[in-house]
């Protein structure tokens, strides 16, 4: 979204991560201006997809463009909207999803009755808004909220890496023969 909005050039967030140039903007724009379809409420999982939402923004912000008069790459003058309307979007989604999670994990025994806690990482973990709502969700649900601190809310395949090295330097779960193991293309 950041980069179909041409945030890098936005003077307030040129040197902003995508990410961090949505929350930056979001935070003065109006959220209610546009309100966009939440994905998958037709399944009931706890998957999560944003490439539904994806699209329904970027068919968004070209009517905005068109009706504007402004072509794609310039800035949007509602794109302060369009920001807060998309973070929005994301953090309802994840939160019916969580949700939706943390009561299959209740009611399967798989969490504890007492003293369960939500841990959320990643780039999604560094957005002060989705931690708010996500805050809220494991408060109303007696869940203790665990996030690293948003200088370590780095990207999820940097974690997974980082995972993988020391579960390798611990021996834990390595894999030291790949006979007998197939593998299949989706």
């Amino acid at each position: 979204v950041a980069r179909r909005l041409s945030l890098r050039k936005h003077p307030e967030c040129h040197s902003m991560a995508g990410g961090k140039a949505i929350e930056h903007l979001a935070q003065t724009g109006n959220q209610e201006l546009l309100t966009f379809r939440l994905p998958m409420q037709q399944y009931r999982n706890c998957d999560f997809s944003f490439s539904g939402l994806q699209n329904l923004v970027n068919n968004a912000i070209a009517q905005k463009e068109k009706e504007e008069g402004i072509q794609e790459g310039e800035i949007l003058s509602c794109v302060k909207d369009v920001a807060a309307a998309v973070q929005h979007a994301v953090a309802v989604h994840i939160i019916q999803r969580t949700y939706r999670a943390m009561l299959f994990c209740i009611k399967n025994s798989i969490l504890p009755s007492k003293n369960a806690t939500l841990v959320v990482s990643g780039g999604v973990a560094s957005n002060q808004y989705i931690r708010k709502v996500l805050q809220n969700l494991a408060d109303a649900n007696d869940f203790a909220l665990l996030c690293p601190p948003p200088r370590l809310c780095t990207d999820n395949g940097v974690m997974i890496a980082w995972n993988g090295i020391e579960r390798l330097r611990a021996g834990l779960g390595v894999l030291h023969s790949t006979a007998g193991i197939r593998y299949e293309p989706r």
